[in-house]
């Protein structure tokens, strides 16, 4: 089954990190993961409401870290472990986020 996390900025900047080789991560240690780097950028959540739904912790953070967390080969093991982390948190095989929307699409 194929697995991947599609990080874009524009259809001229997407990194898509290909997971089916890679050991899963465990839905509890994505959630921390997420959480812990949702803190350590000093992410603000979306909605007014301070709710934050996991899809938009997902794309929050990849707006946050910016783009050269997902392009600059000396963040490529950060952006690998997002992509692990917000697969394992959706739960979804494909996952696209569009950080100029600030979307999440399975």
């Amino acid at each position: 089954m194929r697995s991947q996390v599609i990080v874009s900025w524009g259809e001229a900047q997407e990194y898509k990190f290909d997971l089916e080789e890679k050991e899963p991560m465990p839905n509890g240690l994505a959630r921390e993961w997420l959480d812990q780097q949702f803190v350590d950028l000093g992410c603000e959540p979306l909605r007014l409401s301070g709710k934050v739904l996991l899809a938009d912790k997902v794309a929050v953070i990849a707006r946050t870290a910016g783009e050269a967390h997902f392009s600059d080969p000396a963040h490529r093991a950060w952006a690998q472990a997002f992509a692990q982390a917000a697969s394992a948190t959706l739960a979804r095989p494909v996952v696209h986020i569009d950080v100029p929307t600030m979307t999440v699409s399975y």
